[in-house]
């Protein structure tokens, strides 16, 4: 376990069929992450500026956890990011043009943050791609039920909303797309009430949400480091 701003941060680490999912840990680790995120969020979208290093890293890492997808080969194909209350949020200031009249962001420990949701771009078929968002919201909700939290906020490009929406996650928009400095894509805020999610998803979709709930856990991570190798939409 680690230390974060509500104590002992929990690490995550189970397989599902092929791939890990983990928390990044070690610096091998986050360095691969930082590389998929500026191919993706500074190369691609514009939603931040490109760096001589390729490395997009930012202030929000000091207090948050991400979580990777490996494949068997250690090829970090996916990840995001867990921001949980008390701790700033980017929705509360680089993402504020994405809230709208009187909502108030929750900062209770049953609250956080999802951002920097990525896969790796160089994966072009429909079918695994999807595999891995799906597979990166199981890690995000596993994540959730390991430290108490209901309710997930993030900023998403406007054509992924209804992507999540489609597979079977209720996301609430809280304010209207906007196109935020310097990225040229519409940008959109949401929130999502995991109480709810289960409420529905036990009527409409209990096998989905079965499958979210189990997991076949690893005892450790392996120890060879998961990024040795290179790294292969989105969230803010």
């Amino acid at each position: 376990m680690r230390e974060s701003a509500l104590g002992e941060e929990k690490d995550l680490s189970f397989y599902e069929e092929e791939l890990l999912v983990k928390t990044l840990t070690d610096e091998e680790e986050l360095r691969q992450a930082y590389r998929l995120r500026h191919r993706v969020f500074a190369e691609r979208l514009k939603w931040v500026s490109e760096r001589p290093d390729r490395l997009e890293e930012d202030m929000y890492d000091a207090w948050s956890t991400s979580i990777g997808v490996f494949s068997p080969e250690t090829r970090l194909l996916g990840m995001v990011r867990m921001t949980h209350a008390p701790v700033p949020f980017m929705i509360e200031s680089e993402f504020s043009a994405c809230l709208v009249g009187n909502h108030r962001v929750r900062k209770t420990p049953d609250t956080a943050e999802i951002t920097r949701l990525a896969v790796d771009p160089s994966i072009t078929e429909r079918r695994l791609s999807g595999r891995l968002l799906k597979t990166i919201f199981k890690g995000m909700y596993q994540w959730c039920l390991m430290h108490g939290v209901r309710y997930t906020y993030m900023v998403v490009e406007h054509k992924l909303l209804r992507v999540v929406q489609r597979i079977g996650w209720p996301c609430r928009p809280i304010g209207e797309p906007v196109a935020i400095p310097p990225a040229e894509v519409l940008s959109i805020g949401g929130v999502l009430d995991l109480d709810e999610f289960r409420a529905q998803a036990s009527i409409l979709r209990p096998a989905m949400l079965e499958w979210l709930t189990k997991t076949d856990r690893v005892p450790s991570v392996p120890a060879q480091s998961m990024a040795e190798a290179p790294a292969v939409p989105v969230v803010a």
